[in-house]
């Protein structure tokens, strides 16, 4: 209901085992939304820090807006993230654990809003990944052999 996604963090969900999740709005200029509404946006090497109290994504890469003039925006200029002072605190308890950390893994509008939906997750292994891998491959052959069955 007034969600529509515009892009997922595929990575993030391959290399972390995502644990809580948070919904951030992003402070963007105009054209930045443009570019967003065109899907021209890519969350797969961005990364999300804490400066001083405030929350910040760093390397999301926004094209430019190609009918964008001059005060076109930079594509992965740092970003502020806004939540709620006691989200933030949270944030900072949950990351000081050894091994966490903040990945992006949706962008979406919501009621004509940007959100940004943070994964607080622990680093997978390369043999939890392979593991990972395993399952997904063993779980699309069931579906298939399960869907041939019923025709």
């Amino acid at each position: 209901m007034g969600i529509k996604i515009i892009a997922t963090n595929k990575k993030a969900y391959h290399e972390y085992y995502i644990e809580d999740t948070f919904e951030a709005g992003i402070v963007l200029t105009g054209t930045e939304v443009k570019s967003i509404r065109a899907g021209q946006v890519n969350l797969k090497e961005s990364f999300c820090r804490i400066i001083s109290g405030e929350l910040f994504i760093n390397n999301m890469n926004i094209s430019p807006y190609e009918h964008g003039n001059r005060e076109n925006h930079e594509p992965t200029r740092m970003r502020k993230l806004l939540l709620h002072h006691a989200e933030i605190d949270k944030l900072i308890r949950l990351t000081e654990q050894k091994g966490m950390a903040m990945v992006p893994t949706k962008l979406y509008f919501k009621h004509n809003y940007v959100k940004l939906e943070i994964g607080i997750g622990r680093g997978k292994n390369l043999r939890d990944k392979r593991q990972s891998l395993k399952q997904k491959e063993a779980d699309r052959e069931m579906a298939k052999a399960l869907k041939s069955s019923f025709r």
